[in-house]
């Protein structure tokens, strides 16, 4: 009865979203609750539920909060300014090599495991070339969202390779090794898709002529003189030391963040009126991030917290016959897509994959196998409900959920199916 709530919670909410009966924010709130009602829950339990949800996002809220705050100020300060101009240069105007440019930058990004941090680096250096020459921002978004996935997925520092790694109680370096030739693989793919989605945006929009990048670049070039020069450079050091400090992991996301903004707002904006209009221009771009994101924490823990999650997880997985045993690892990671989609890291790697590693041991698979085999397929929990830097995403491009998965779910499951392929043919997973 759980589970089939569960799928029916999932099912519906992703329905009502997509077709644009609701807007995300309402829908992630409302259906779980609904859905909670019938299994025989009541509202006392249900708010319960749904604020230890919240307790468990209340600090990627804040982290998001003031991280799209300090970009604004970035942004608007004309940082990112040089870079992009550099790239339209470097780029001649074409939207393949935009496409593979933002590609690489990417996977860059990617290797520091955060995916708030690369979206917000990729979309300041990119979304506004992407702006000027007409191409899609969804293809930016496709291929940062497939770069995450592969980079920050597998790498040990990143949060789902750290929770199996966790879980299976397994040395790093064994779990993440045999993995470097499919990460390799997986980036050539996305540079791939890159370029098979930029050939599509050159023929919808063509290559942008001289006298249009000349153009822009004059726009940026102005933008970047309103600027005091000793401000530009202070601002890069800022976000340069931010960034040094982010990866050491030596001081929490949030509060780095929350420095990081004031004095960014405290040098742009010396004066007090100026930082009250700062803070009333970039906090509707705030705003609408943190409330998904903590909507998402009550909808996490409504599906926790009833035991729908657990029940859909037992459901799919004793539907696996014995006799594709030694196929298991193969099946665990195909069963990842989906399962990953819909569920939180947490819930996946601590109730899912526990269970997965006991059940290979009947067939004689390594559990280690199975924990590289269930991430996978995390480059589509990523464009899952449960994932929070989606939402700062999706605020940045200025787009919805349901318009970003209709274009992105695609090339994301195909990247994903072609990622076991290459697990297996690296040895990184194998049939037994």
């Amino acid at each position: 009865m759980l589970a089939l709530l569960g799928f029916l919670t999932l099912a519906v909410f992703t329905y009502l979203v997509m077709a644009k009966r609701m807007i995300a924010f309402s829908a992630i709130v409302v259906v779980p609750i609904v859905f909670a009602i019938i299994g025989g829950f009541g509202l006392i339990e249900i708010g319960d539920m749904m604020m230890e949800g919240v307790k468990t996002v209340a600090k990627t809220a804040v982290l998001l909060l003031f991280a799209i705050l300090y970009f604004g100020i970035m942004m608007e300060s004309g940082l990112f300014d040089p870079l992009s101009e550099k790239l339209i240069k470097i780029a001649k105007g074409d939207p393949v090599k935009i496409a593979v440019g933002t590609a690489i930058l990417a996977l860059l990004c990617a290797l520091d495991g955060d995916g708030t941090t690369t979206y917000m680096i990729v979309c300041s250096a990119m979304l506004p070339i992407y702006r000027r020459m007409g191409m899609n921002p969804l293809v930016l978004a496709t291929v940062s969202i497939m770069s995450l996935g592969i980079i920050a997925g597998m790498t040990p520092w990143g949060g789902s390779a750290t929770r199996a790694i966790s879980i299976l109680e397994v040395d790093a370096s064994h779990f993440f090794n045999p993995l470097v030739p499919t990460m390799l693989l997986g980036a050539a793919w996305i540079l791939l898709t890159a370029y098979v989605m930029g050939r599509a945006e050159r023929k919808r929009i063509g290559v942008l002529s001289a006298e249009k990048i000349k153009e822009y670049e004059g726009e940026l070039s102005s933008h970047v003189k309103q600027t005091k020069r000793w401000v530009l450079w202070f601002n890069l050091f800022l976000t340069i030391a931010l960034m040094a400090v982010l990866i050491m992991d030596v001081v929490p996301l949030p509060m780095l963040f929350l420095v990081g903004f004031i004095i960014a707002l405290a040098v742009n904006f010396p004066k007090i009126d100026d930082q009250k209009k700062v803070l009333k221009e970039h906090a509707p771009n705030a705003i609408p991030v943190v409330s998904l994101v903590l909507a998402a924490g009550a909808f996490t823990g409504i599906l926790s917290d009833t035991k729908m999650v657990d029940e859909m997880a037992n459901v799919l997985v004793n539907m696996i016959p014995e006799s594709l045993g030694g196929y298991f690892t193969v099946i665990v990671a195909a069963a990842s897509i989906p399962l990953s989609f819909f569920m939180s890291n947490d819930a996946f790697f601590f109730g899912v994959v526990p269970v997965l590693a006991k059940t290979a041991a009947q067939y004689g698979v390594d559990p280690i196998e199975v924990g590289r085999a269930s991430i996978v397929g995390q480059a589509i929990h990523l464009v899952g409900p449960t994932s929070a830097p989606l939402w700062v995403l999706i605020e940045l491009i200025r787009s919805d959920l349901g318009k970003l998965q209709k274009f992105t779910f695609i090339p994301i499951l195909i990247g994903s199916i072609a990622l076991i392929v290459f697990a297996l043919l690296t040895g990184a997973i194998s049939v037994h």
